[in-house]
């Protein structure tokens, strides 16, 4: 097989249709593993096991083996849907932990918290509970991709080259990822011996080899080192949690998000409630009027939804944020900011660095390109969706990434480590945790389900600002109509900003620039297709077609495949 078919990058997708079972990934080499389970017979979770695995090892520019897990399950035999929660956790009885950068680096505000890894615990959750094929074999892909090592793409090139300062400001990164003495550039090998090995335990000896195992004692004593306390027993301290994921219905479909203390639930059905008060349909796709009411109700749920907490230890606002009355009061509110003037001039006067020919815009491509600060972090962001529906209907949506797990920057037997971005109650924090027993850090994952007649007919999932992107697909599929395909191509913007900007990939016309410009809104513009932007991972079922459909956002570098019905 040609180590050319894994040189894939961003661009134009093909859907697969009509198959027994499906599966889509970030990676070619994670939906291919997933195939492979799948097609000798694994369910949808063995499937996403062994996928999660190998995704670690060929893209540890956006996972790792101690990051963080979520997951949605659709057991088809009993027609239940699970939520589990893996996220990285913080030890309740030290301060919290963050390396100080040397030279004088910063890495913003809030450099990453080290905390104790959730994605091993993940995964064993997941196969103790569901799989059922043997652990070694749900192992073997992620080991030979260790020991070959993995072909580099042009937008893993580029990722390492965004995240360098950060990923190589100790001596672990740089022997990791500059192996060397340089990053590896597009169409080079990328391989590493100790990851090799450390894959080799994790098959030979179970999960546990990296949560109470060898592994986790090279950890602590890292951890240590570097005047990190923790002991052994902070490993298992706060478990992986089972928990009923959010559940509500709008238009003849129930749609099913992660519950607390994941915020992307109550999010999404704070979000769509709002714009179905709004009824957001009454306007043409990408009309001013669209992109506007999108904005501010993205901007008032972000606001609203971070006063969810853990709900084993905080008053719980999810009944506020299903209630329907509540939703047509902040849609009431919104819709009555429309300005009644024409506030060209207003944007004219006070952007500058717009261009304009009398008072009117010129078109979109003039536009100023958005600020770094509007789309980027200060450490590298970085998560892998993965979408899959086997043979007997099971169907899994879950999240892999690199938040929420690990020492910052520290590599230990191959694993690289991020860390977590918690702010601990900063205002707008968009992941924020408590120093108490068994409390579980808040974030926002986009594992989401469509249901239709109590059965899945659109699963959907995202890295890269779930926050606002899960709606504005399900806004496309659920109000404008689309297919799932073009749900995803179909441009994004992100929350208005608290100077009154709207930031959009580079795809508004030059109609719908003019008249955002009259209601005083000023427009910045991102790539066409922005992979800050989010990648996402879909699966679905037709009316009257058989089989299930799979697609993969061409954002980034993914690829959608099936089993073809016989």
């Amino acid at each position: 097989m040609s180590a050319s078919k894994y040189q894939r990058n961003p661009g134009p997708k093909d859907v697969s249709t009509g198959n027994r079972a499906a599966a889509s990934a970030d990676n070619i080499v994670v939906t291919e593993a997933m195939l492979r389970v799948l097609g000798e017979g694994g369910n949808a979770v063995d499937a996403a096991i062994a996928g999660s695995l190998v995704q670690a090892v060929v893209e540890p520019f956006m996972t790792n083996h101690t990051g963080t897990v979520t997951l949605l399950y659709w057991e088809a035999a009993t027609r239940t849907l699970h939520q589990l929660d893996s996220v990285g956790t913080l030890p309740s009885d030290l301060a919290p932990f963050r390396p100080v950068p040397p030279f004088g680096q910063s890495y913003g505000a809030y450099p990453p918290t080290a905390c104790i890894p959730g994605f091993m615990p993940g995964m064993k959750a997941m196969f103790e509970r569901f799989a059922t094929k043997p652990w070694s074999d749900l192992c073997a892909d992620a080991v030979r991709w260790a020991e070959s090592g993995h072909e580099v793409s042009s937008f893993e090139y580029g990722v390492n080259l965004w995240g360098l300062d950060f990923t190589t400001y100790t001596p672990e990164g740089r022997a990791f990822y500059m192996a060397g003495g340089h990053l590896p550039v597009v169409g080079e090998i990328f391989r590493s011996e100790a990851l090799a090995r450390t894959m080799a335990s994790v098959r030979d000896a179970g999960p546990d080899h990296m949560i109470s195992g060898p592994w986790a004692d090279k950890f602590v004593e890292t951890a240590n080192r570097l005047g990190w306390a923790i002991r052994k027993a902070h490993m298992t301290a706060t478990p992986p949690r089972w928990i009923e994921p959010v559940r509500f219905k709008l238009r003849g479909f129930e749609i099913v998000g992660l519950a607390a203390p994941q915020r992307q639930g109550l999010h999404t059905a704070f979000m769509m409630g709002i714009l179905d008060a709004l009824r957001l349909d009454r306007y043409e796709f990408g009309s001013a009027h669209h992109l506007y009411l999108m904005a501010q109700a993205l901007r008032w749920v972000e606001r609203d939804t971070n006063y969810i907490n853990d709900p084993q230890f905080y008053g719980s606002p999810a009944k506020t944020f299903l209630d329907l009355s509540y939703h047509r009061h902040v849609a009431q509110v919104i819709e009555s900011t429309l300005p009644l003037v024409d506030l060209t001039r207003h944007v004219k006067l006070t952007s500058p660095d717009f261009a304009f020919r009398g008072a009117v815009p010129l078109t979109a491509p003039g536009l100023p390109a958005a600020k770094p600060q509007d789309t980027q972090q200060a450490q590298p962001p970085g998560s892998c969706e993965l979408s899959v529906v086997d043979a007997e209907g099971n169907w899994v949506q879950m999240m892999n990434t690199l938040q929420g797990g690990g020492i910052p920057g520290q590599v230990v037997e191959g694993v690289p480590m991020v860390g977590a971005h918690v702010m601990f109650g900063a205002p707008g924090a968009p992941i924020d945790a408590k120093l108490h027993p068994g409390y579980r850090m808040r974030s926002i994952m986009g594992n989401t389900f469509v249901l239709r007649n109590g059965e899945p007919v659109f699963s959907l999932g995202t890295p890269g600002r779930p926050n606002c992107t899960v709606a504005q697909v399900l806004a496309n599929y659920v109000f404008f109509g689309m297919s799932p395909p073009q749900a995803v191509d179909a441009f994004r913007i992100l929350p208005l900003s608290e100077d009154g900007v709207i930031v959009a990939e580079d795809r508004v016309s030059a109609k719908t620039a003019s008249d955002l410009f009259a209601m005083g809104i000023p427009l910045r513009v991102l790539h066409a297709s922005d992979w800050h932007m989010g990648s996402f991972q879909v699966c679905w079922r037709e009316d009257g077609k058989p089989g299930v459909n799979t697609y993969a956002d061409p954002r980034r570098c993914g690829y959608a495949g099936g089993i073809p019905i016989t």
